[in-house]
């Protein structure tokens, strides 16, 4: 969109998991949701990036033991009002009624701010997430627009579901749904077009047009979506500094290298060059927006708290991002309608 304001869409991704002092206590995780609340961030994600059972072996050895996303996110959000709520989530590990349940009772509970991030092996062309997916929506509109429950059966592949669900149309219609995308999904990410909201890459493409945004939008066009019905959210590993040249120092001694094309970009610098930054990688429609991922755990407090009060001002400055939430759900943040009742 060359001469105009790309608005980009700001998301963190919370380390719900232990560290080499054991896992992040609640007041903690309270602090990081409200500062990226402060920040007007459309979402934070707490979730494994990985099916349980696999274990991410820490920095210093110890591995991951992660919380319970859906019980996380209950708690935060009686303690936040705008920010979206996401659970990250494999499909294998649960049966559609019950995360289904699960996830528009945490929508009830947080006025429509609730998400699902489809996690886990099996990819985005794998007709059993496929399936899992289309029946959680179903579910989800077995309740009229009006509050009246209907019977539910549906019978595939990979499920039988029937019986009557047990949670009214949740506040944003569906919660919304995020789809993960790896290194090697690109080839049948079909799926996941006719699926999700918002696709989530897990990794960095090469600097050129074939861009994580430009790449989704032939093959949404192909599967009856348009470009616009979906937005491409990057992972990034953010490290600040005082000085360009601080900024580097500190990337070099915590391991983190811009230059490789196997994980998240890493944008370093001054709170001015990093915004910079992130505005011109929107701006070129090379994704709608970031989800913050943190170089450890225990690093995010303090690398939100500043990237929050330096450089989302700098984003507003220059009228990159907004300055107010528009709306009360996530949704509204994410500029999506509330999905059209199928029943």
């Amino acid at each position: 969109m060359t001469g105009t304001h790309r608005r980009m869409h700001l998301a963190v991704h919370l380390p719900a998991t232990a560290t080499g002092r054991g896992p992040l206590d609640f007041a903690a995780l309270e602090r990081l949701a409200r500062t990226a609340e402060r920040g007007l961030f459309d979402y934070l994600v707490v979730g494994p990036d990985a099916a349980p059972g696999s274990q991410q072996p820490h920095p210093g050895g110890v591995p991951y033991a992660a919380h319970e996303p859906m019980a996380v996110l209950s708690a935060l959000a009686a303690v936040t009002e705008r920010i979206g709520l996401v659970a990250g989530a494999a499909p294998g590990a649960h049966e559609p009624f019950e995360l289904a349940r699960a996830l528009a009772t945490l929508d009830h509970l947080s006025g429509g701010r609730a998400a699902w991030h489809l996690v886990g092996p099996g990819g985005p062309g794998d007709g059993h997430t496929a399936e899992f997916v289309g029946t959680a929506r179903e579910l989800w509109d077995s309740w009229t627009p009006d509050g009246r429950p209907r019977t539910f059966d549906h019978r595939g592949r990979h499920f039988t579901v029937s019986g009557e669900f047990t949670v009214p149309r949740s506040p944003q219609g569906h919660p919304v749904v995020m789809h993960a995308l790896g290194p090697d999904d690109a080839a049948g990410c079909g799926s996941a077009l006719t699926t999700a909201d918002v696709l989530c890459p897990a990794h960095r493409t090469a600097e050129d047009d074939r861009t994580p945004r430009a790449d989704a939008a032939p093959r949404s066009t192909a599967h009856v979506r348009t470009p616009d019905d979906l937005l491409v959210m990057a992972r990034a590993v953010c490290v600040l500094g005082t000085t360009d040249a601080e900024a580097r120092d500190h990337a070099r001694v915590a391991g983190v290298d811009d230059n490789d094309a196997a994980g998240p970009p890493a944008f370093v610098g001054t709170p001015d060059t990093v915004a910079a930054a992130l505005a011109e990688h929107v701006a070129r429609g090379a994704a709608d927006g970031f989800v913050l991922v943190p170089r450890h755990p225990f690093d995010l407090l303090d690398t939100l708290e500043v990237f929050v009060s330096e450089v989302v001002p700098m984003l507003q400055e220059r009228g990159a991002f907004r300055t107010e939430y528009a709306g009360r759900t996530l949704r509204g943040h994410l500029g999506f309608p509330e999905p059209v009742w199928r029943g």
